[in-house]
Formats: C-alpha cells, structure tokens, sequence
C-alpha cells in the first residue's frame, strides 16, 4: 500500500470532461511530489480505502484537515515536526487520496467523518496523548472526537475553524449559502467546473500561491465523481435543528468545557471571509487560558500565508 498513490499518479487519464458523471480519475501527484515527499498509507474504513501520512515518531500530532483541502495542506508542519513526533494527516473518505465513492457506498455526513477519526485511531493506536491540529470541517471532527474522550488529548491547535454553530446567528456568507441552498445551480458549479475547490484558490490566500502549491490543493478534485465530497460538504452545514447534522454539532458545543484544561493555541488568519474575528471571539470565550496568535495579512488559509511563523508558534506551544 506504500506509495500507491506514486503509482496512481503515474497513470495518464484521459483528456477532462468536467460533466462526465460516471468515472472519476486518476490522482497525478508528480508535478507537486516535491513538495510532498511522502510515502502513502491506507486503511480500510466502511469497505473504502482511507489514506493517511504518517511520518517520524514519538508523541502523536494528529492533523484534520477541512473542505476543500487535504493531509498536502499540512505539508510544512509535517517536515517540520516529523523528527521530533509522530506525524499523522488523514484524508477524508472522498478528499486527497482516499477513495472516492459515490452517495450509495457513502453518506458523507458529519457523523460518519466523526466515526471514521475514531476507528482509525482505534486501529491505529498511537501511543500517547494526541495533539490535535484542526482546520476548517477538522475542527467539528476532530473536537467531536475529543469531546467523546478527552483523556486522550494532550493539546489543541486551532487554525481557522469552529466547532460550534455560527456566532450569535451569524450568517452564512453568500458563496456557501449559494451551494448549500441551491444544489440545482450549485452542483454542476461544483462537481462539473470546480468553483469551489478553484476558487478558494483565489479566496482563501491572501498570497500568491506557486502554480505546484495550486495544482497540490486541486489534484484530487479533478471529476465530477472526485468532487462530490466538496459539494457534500457544504450541503451538510447545520443551521437548523432538523439538518442531519445538527445533533453532533449541538453535543459537541454543550460539551467542549470537557477540554477547557487542555492547553490550547489558536492560529488565526485575520483575513479570513468564513471564519473571521467573530469565531475567534467565540474561540476565546469558551477558551479564555487559550494562547492566540492573530496573523493579520493571512487568509483561511492561513498555513499557505503564515506557514513559517505558525510552525515557530506551534514549536513554543509544544
């Protein structure tokens, strides 16, 4: 299974049909690979390949990413501590690497994300408590694990995300409102032209990003099959109590105080046009002992636009 997704990569697909819902693609990594010089692993999760870097040893860093990025968002945090920790980045079942099924094999529901954290690291078994890095959707997932048991996390890194519901009914901004609420427009945007994963290439740094970094955010997203997990995810945003998600949001907010002892630092990217400074006043009432690190010329992607001085931030912390 090591470096599979070498092989993978070396495989020419046919010439993009952005419309074409019955395959999906092969992943080419070979443009970026220096950038992500890491051998590949899986795991089998519900029937589906889960794939995941585990790089170095000692004490667990265990890295969640969000929507629509990957374990490559990680990258420099994991060359930078991979000779002291033990890496881990997954990737969520239709994200990165990992396999890619349609809605028949796969639910892609907040609940099934949670429950896919937990039995990999029931299977995996990492020794030690874990430091838990979040970004965006990481921040749900992983928080909701957390909660279910806080005596296995040791610290918690927070980098532009949420694990409650928007601050004082904050609304959604329009560009995710647009594909939660109108799939008949948003869908084909999404899973047949990649506006979504495109544009927060635009929107979310607030740096230009090199052409290898853009072609490593977007590779896996490169069909409309490959691409349903984006737009899955946004549709699962729960704003209301009926939303399939909304009951793990809801156990998960009433119960973060299960945490409020972990040491914490929050890593935020003060340019950031979802998670902005409300969030991170939300993040500070719940957790007033946090340590917080505001990067005002940063995005939400804020590990693209700080990478240097959030690995010195998180370097302190730990």
């Amino acid at each position: 299974m090591v470096n599979e997704a070498d092989r993978l990569g070396g495989r020419k697909g046919r010439k993009n049909k952005s419309f074409d819902r019955k395959s999906s693609r092969p992943i080419d990594i070979s443009s970026f690979k220096h950038l992500y010089p890491f051998s590949s692993h899986y795991m089998n999760i519900r029937g589906l390949k889960y794939h995941y870097v585990d790089e170095g040893a000692g004490e667990p860093l265990m890295m969640v990413h969000g929507n629509p990025t990957w374990s490559f968002y990680f990258r420099k945090l994991i060359k930078a501590f991979s000779p002291c920790y033990r890496t881990l980045a997954p990737d969520h079942i239709g994200c990165g690497l990992s396999e890619k099924p349609d809605e028949k094999q796969y639910d892609f529901r907040l609940k099934s994300r949670v429950e896919d954290l937990e039995t990999f690291l029931s299977r995996l078994k990492p020794k030690g408590k874990l430091n838990l890095i979040l970004h965006d959707w990481g921040g749900i997932i992983g928080m909701a694990y957390a909660v279910r048991y806080p005596d296995q996390i040791g610290r918690i890194i927070i980098l532009n995300t949420s694990a409650f519901f928007p601050p004082q009914g904050k609304p959604l901004p329009w560009q995710l409102k647009l594909v939660r609420n109108l799939p008949f427009i948003s869908r084909p945007a999404v899973q047949g032209l990649n506006v979504f994963a495109l544009g927060a290439l635009i929107m979310a740094s607030k740096k230009k990003l090199s052409r290898s970094v853009k072609k490593g955010l977007v590779a896996p997203y490169n069909s409309w099959n490959n691409r349903l997990s984006t737009f899955k995810f946004v549709q699962d945003i729960p704003l209301v109590a009926t939303d399939p998600s909304h009951r793990i949001v809801q156990h998960t907010q009433e119960n973060l105080s299960r945490l409020k002892e972990k040491p914490m630092l929050i890593c935020w990217g003060m340019k950031d046009f979802v998670f902005d400074s409300d969030y991170l006043a939300m993040w500070s009432q719940l957790f007033p002992n946090a340590q917080i690190c505001r990067f005002w010329d940063a995005g939400h992607y804020v590990l693209e636009d700080a990478p240097d001085r959030i690995i010195e931030a998180i370097g302190h912390f730990l």
